[in-house]
């Protein structure tokens, strides 16, 4: 019996184990088609342009990389490429040539171009002149031809006599000469006893509004214009009673500069005002109660400036 036995152990050694597992191999087949399946799809380059400019003698320039997935436009020109800048880091950025300059315009290619209009505008002040054509003085920019009326002589000796430096005599002086007639000397002791009046008020007495009183004005522009031009005269003559005392604005406090700020910007408003052209349709009795409130607004403004140049001086006496 012992043959029996070897051709049953043979048959039992060739079973496998139960618990291997086998793998397959991949037969031949499989490996093609793995190897013949593409990794990744990729698209196609754009075509170039059928020509590019050529580039000058020397150093090629790099030509423009063309936008990935871009369609060229049919009979577009090419942008010629940019020269690197000698020295710069990275690559040039791609912006077209500047055009040639224009014959007989002057200047290098790029240059911003002249045209025959003059920067900047002239003051209007800078080209008014007299009734004679004269030029004016800088007195005659804030008063122009001197004070007319007994309204605006009693702003240019509030201004005088509330300067940092009175001037007072100097002012009276000044109304004399610019009146300009044979019995103007006749009036300096009237006019120089005010002025006195007007300095004891500015020194010891009550700095009130002394706001002129007016006469009905016409409810029309042209009444509109007359009633701005004398406020602004009137404005202009206290700046210039201040000018006359040789008054530094950096010496006073800061809300006496604010309001003579404020005071020259109305002034100027004023000026726009008497210049402007007159409007289609305007309801002129609201325009006089607005000029009624500027005048009154304006006044204030004069009083805060005394009040200013009043403690300014005291602080000097101290």
């Amino acid at each position: 019996m012992p043959a029996a036995t070897s051709k049953k152990k043979t048959k039992t050694a060739a079973r496998p184990a139960p618990h291997k597992k086998v793998e397959a191999r991949p037969s031949a087949k499989a490996k093609d088609k793995t190897a013949a399946r593409p990794v990744a799809k990729t698209a196609p380059a754009p075509a170039r342009p059928a020509a590019l400019p050529a580039a000058p003698a020397g150093k090629a320039a790099p030509a423009a990389k063309p936008v990935p997935g871009a369609k060229p436009v049919p009979g577009a020109k090419p942008v010629p490429a940019v020269r690197p800048v000698p020295g710069a880091k990275g690559a040039a950025p791609m912006r077209p040539m500047p055009p040639p300059a224009r014959p007989g315009a002057g200047g290098k290619p790029g240059d911003r171009p002249r045209t025959g209009k003059k920067g900047g505008r002239k003051s209007p002040l800078s080209q008014r002149r007299g009734p004679n054509g004269e030029l004016f003085t800088p007195g005659d920019l804030l008063l122009p031809t001197g004070p007319q009326g007994p309204d605006e002589i009693q702003y240019l000796l509030r201004g005088a006599v509330a300067a940092e430096h009175t001037a007072g005599p100097t002012a009276v002086s000044e109304i004399i000469m610019k009146k300009g007639t044979p019995d103007a000397e006749g009036d300096r002791g009237e006019l120089t006893r005010f002025s006195e009046g007007l300095g004891e008020r500015f020194e010891k007495g009550a700095i009130e509004p002394l706001l002129p009183i007016r006469p009905a004005s016409k409810r029309n522009f042209l009444g509109v214009v007359e009633r701005a031009k004398h406020r602004r005269r009137e404005i202009g003559a206290f700046l210039r009673g201040l000018d006359l005392g040789r008054t530094e604005t950096s010496h006073m406090d800061s809300h006496g500069e604010a309001s003579l700020q404020s005071l020259m910007e109305w002034a100027a408003r004023l000026e726009n005002l008497a210049e402007a052209d007159e409007p289609d349709q305007a309801d002129y009795a609201q325009f006089h109660r607005g000029l009624d409130q500027l005048e009154n607004t304006t006044e204030a403004l004069i009083v805060d400036v005394e009040l200013t140049l009043r403690r300014l001086r005291d602080r000097a006496k101290a």
